[in-house]
């Protein structure tokens, strides 16, 4: 199957268990936060309406079920001025800048334009958008890639063609990309070795942190999670994955990680100065983002969930013999981000 976007791995799961063709399972619900909060970066909105979020350096963002855009925390280059309107299917953050997608298949941005993060290309034919420290990424609808934005690192020329890439997500210096063979690619800053990707094809989920690189490693079962693998910088831990094959989607902050299992709750490493590996307790977490210092969830209404419980029970017995996860749900990869997971990053 190929994966655009921001979508939470335990959805993939579902419709691989239950053989359905589905578009992209959004669950709405309400948004939490933990970690630093100087800037009210953690503050989230109140509503039960969000289907996606996403971390930038010192703000955050969600996709509300109509299609609009929440925005808050650090708003020094207005960041989180989101663009009015209702017709936005994935939004991600940067260093200081965001992106978000629309549904006819353009980009927007807006936010700190030092570099040319936020000129974003012109078309109807991108599939996935994410932000990294001031450059961006695009996937497009024919598998191929577009950066645009600070290159000292060559994070936008060197993008690598083909057509082959389903998944995109961003660092502060550095870019990543999952092919549809299951490898990974990278580019850009390296000195802290975040672009030595490890070899094989059996990953499905990318994400990055400010100096190091994060992927989901799939263990072969389409109804159980995956494994964590980390490289690059190390000081704080942040790439001292948790074992177990349990993972359904990934993201990085500046120093600290965060990972989603299949069960619905949340586990963080790295540095915890913020309290930004603290994550609330529990197993009904459906999406997960994170920030420089900070970190955000998503935690469906169970008016939603018992309505996809019906629909994944009604499938099953359609289809005896076949496994259904516990959990399923479309995901803010951020990003446009993702598992296949998008986004970056932050500083």
């Amino acid at each position: 199957m190929k994966l655009t976007g921001s979508v939470n791995l335990s959805a993939v799961a579902l419709w691989v268990a239950v053989g359905l063709a589905l578009p992209a399972i959004a669950l709405a619900g309400t948004l939490g936060g933990w970690g630093s909060n100087d800037d009210g970066q953690i503050d989230v909105p109140g509503g039960d309406d969000f289907i996606a979020v996403a971390g930038g350096e010192l703000h955050s963002l969600a996709l509300r079920a109509d299609g609009s855009l929440a925005g808050w925390g650090y708003n020094g280059q207005g960041q989180t001025d989101v663009p009015a309107g209702n017709d936005f299917t994935a939004v991600t953050g940067g260093y200081l800048h965001s992106l978000a997608l629309r549904d006819d298949g353009s980009l927007v941005g807006w936010g700190y334009n030092g570099q040319g993060q936020t000129d974003v290309p012109a078309g109807n034919n991108f599939a996935a958008v994410v932000g990294g420290g001031r450059h961006s990424l695009a996937l497009k609808e024919d598998g191929s890639l577009v950066g645009w934005g600070w290159n000292v690192y060559g994070q936008t020329t060197g993008v690598p063609t083909g057509n082959d890439f389903v998944a995109i997500a961003a660092g502060f210096g550095h870019s990543l990309a999952l092919k549809d063979d299951g490898s990974l690619v990278a580019w850009g800053r390296n000195w802290e070795g975040q672009t030595e990707v490890p070899a094989g094809n059996d990953f499905i989920g990318i994400a990055c942190g400010f100096y190091h690189s994060l992927a989901l490693r799939a263990d072969g079962s389409p109804t159980s999670g995956a494994g964590l693998v980390g490289w690059g910088l190390n000081d704080d831990g942040q790439i001292d994955v948790p074992t177990g094959n349990d993972f359904v989607a990934i993201d990085g902050g500046q120093c600290h990680s965060l990972a989603l299992t299949a069960d619905g709750s949340l586990t963080g490493w790295g540095d915890d100065t913020y309290g930004q590996i603290d994550v609330p307790t529990g197993n009904g977490f459906i999406a997960l983002a994170a920030g420089r210092e900070h970190g955000l969830t998503l935690t469906p209404e169970p008016s939603a969930l018992a309505l996809l419980a019906f629909g994944a029970a009604l499938a099953a017995r359609r289809r005896p013999g076949r496994q259904v996860p516990s959990i399923g749900t479309g995901s803010g990869r951020g990003p446009g981000s993702g598992a296949p997971v998008d986004k970056r990053g932050v500083p």
